[in-house]
């Protein structure tokens, strides 16, 4: 199920038990009783299906982040143009990459998480399959693209039940190479600092966008991080 058809079903559903519980609502009240999608999918769903005009508002609120960097992938540090690996990452100093791509990911998922208001308490739970930014070599010459890839999972905050299916995002961006990299760097866009607000929006997007986070298409450089 895509994301933002669960976030709408979710958000169908309390407008189905708000309508049914009207006297006891208040737009500020705290979610204490049990989600209405839990208890009713069908009526969420059915009136989904009637009204497929409806424009529900985001109703998810996150209350938790988890990302796991499994030890699984395998980290290259070649100074290659390209070089193999699912981990590649060098503007930190060496030391446990799984930990720094870590860093990275709950810094902007936090950030991404500012953007998203509702009633309804969830937890993110991250897993990275990828994350291949630049080796010096490809960063101060022909530039080339972040390949990233992760997993999102979606837990309902109370009781830890899942909510839909896991759901997979390509989230690739244009890295900067040779004088426009240096120009960058001068003006404080490092590689940490664009991929960081770059993820940030491919989770607001995700949990606002009826299509989610499209990833763009970056040409041939693209197409080899995807083989």
């Amino acid at each position: 199920m895509k994301l933002m058809k669960l976030i709408t079903l979710l958000g169908l559903g309390a407008m189905v038990s708000a309508c049914a519980n009207i006297e006891t609502a208040t737009r500020n009240a705290p979610f204490e009783t049990t989600p209405a999608f839990a208890s009713a999918p069908v009526d969420a769903m059915s009136l989904a299906a009637a009204e497929p005009s409806i424009a529900a508002t985001p109703a998810l609120h996150i209350t938790q982040i988890n990302v796991d960097v499994p030890q699984s992938l395998k980290v290259s540090e070649a100074n290659r143009y390209y070089p193999s690996g699912d981990i590649v990452w060098r503007e930190d100093p060496m030391g446990d990459r799984h930990t720094q791509v870590k860093a990275i990911f709950e810094a902007a998922m936090q950030q991404g998480a500012q953007s998203i208001s509702g009633d309804y308490p969830v937890i993110l739970d991250i897993t990275v399959s990828r994350f291949h930014a630049l080796t010096e070599k490809a960063r101060y010459t022909v530039g080339g693209v972040h390949s990233i890839a992760f997993t999102m999972q979606l837990r309902d905050a109370t009781t830890g039940a899942l909510l839909g299916e896991p759901h997979q995002v390509k989230a690739d961006l244009k890295a900067f190479g040779g004088q426009r990299a240096i120009e960058a760097e001068a003006r404080g866009e490092t590689q940490k600092v664009r991929i960081t607000a770059h993820l940030a929006e491919v989770l607001r997007q995700e949990m606002t966008s009826v299509e989610g986070f499209e990833n763009p298409h970056l040409g041939f450089m693209q197409a080899i991080n995807q083989l």
